[in-house]
């Protein structure tokens, strides 16, 4: 049931974004839209949005247990969750527990190859450049993050990264990489922002050897691998399993 709302404020690949009866909160949508290689893939897959939505709830409340501020209040409906309004901070963090992707094409790293200590990554969050990479130094010179901000940002990815990787492993899951976008707060706090599902997360399922059937993430879209909803729908499945069901808007 699509929630009362106000005015759309911002549509992205994968949600939409609306005005609210609280002026500091928002109301996400998850849509079923499916996109790789910066949209010039598309599709449409009927229950993704439902799947995304309800994973990313799980995950956030997991979050917020072990300390960690996030932007989600809680589900609105099957696919609406409220969150506190952010201002998004312009920047991809992708963390990198295990080679794969990019990071394979762009050096001489065998894919699989395990990563110790993970390797944190920043992007610039822009379509129009292709989301390029960013060293520390572009981030101040872009005026993207203080040093101070920088500092923050990488404490929390990595601690989350940590809650993460053991969660997962406990549901014979593999935290591969993932990415995280993270939001200030109206009084100066930085929270984990966006979404953490299988449309940002790299999953395999560590019962399965074969390299491309343990695959649970968005790289069966991109790789037209298939059974992309019925991956996703075997991590809610797991998740459901161990954690307490995500609360709802009363």
């Amino acid at each position: 049931m699509e929630p009362v709302h106000g005015n759309l404020i911002y549509e992205g690949k994968a949600k939409k974004i609306y005005a609210c009866n609280k002026f500091d909160q928002v109301l996400v949508n998850f849509k079923d839209d499916a996109t790789a290689f910066n949209a010039k893939k598309k599709s449409q897959l009927d229950g993704k949005g439902f799947l995304n939505c309800q994973i990313s709830a799980y995950i956030f409340e997991l979050l917020e247990s072990k300390g960690i501020e996030t932007h989600y209040i809680c589900l609105a409906s099957d696919r609406w969750m409220y969150a506190h309004k952010v201002n998004v901070i312009p920047l991809e963090i992708v963390l990198r527990n295990t080679a794969y992707g990019s990071l394979c094409r762009e050096s001489h790293i065998k894919p699989g190859t395990i990563i110790e200590p993970p390797l944190l990554d920043f992007y610039y969050k822009d379509d129009k450049l292709n989301d390029p990479f960013l060293s520390e130094e572009r981030l101040k010179l872009f005026d993207l993050a203080s040093h101070n901000q920088i500092v923050q940002i990488k404490s929390i990815a990595f601690e989350v990264n940590s809650i993460l990787e053991e969660f997962f492993n406990e549901i014979d899951l593999k935290l591969v990489d993932f990415k995280l976008e993270m939001g200030l707060t109206a009084s100066g706090n930085i929270v984990v922002a966006d979404e953490i599902s299988p449309d940002n997360c790299r999953i395999w399922d560590q019962r399965i050897d074969d390299i491309q059937d343990r695959i649970l993430d968005k790289d069966r879209f991109r790789n037209d691998l298939g059974f992309v909803v019925e991956s996703y729908e075997k991590i809610l499945s797991r998740i459901q399993a161990v954690l307490p069901k995500p609360r709802y808007y009363k």
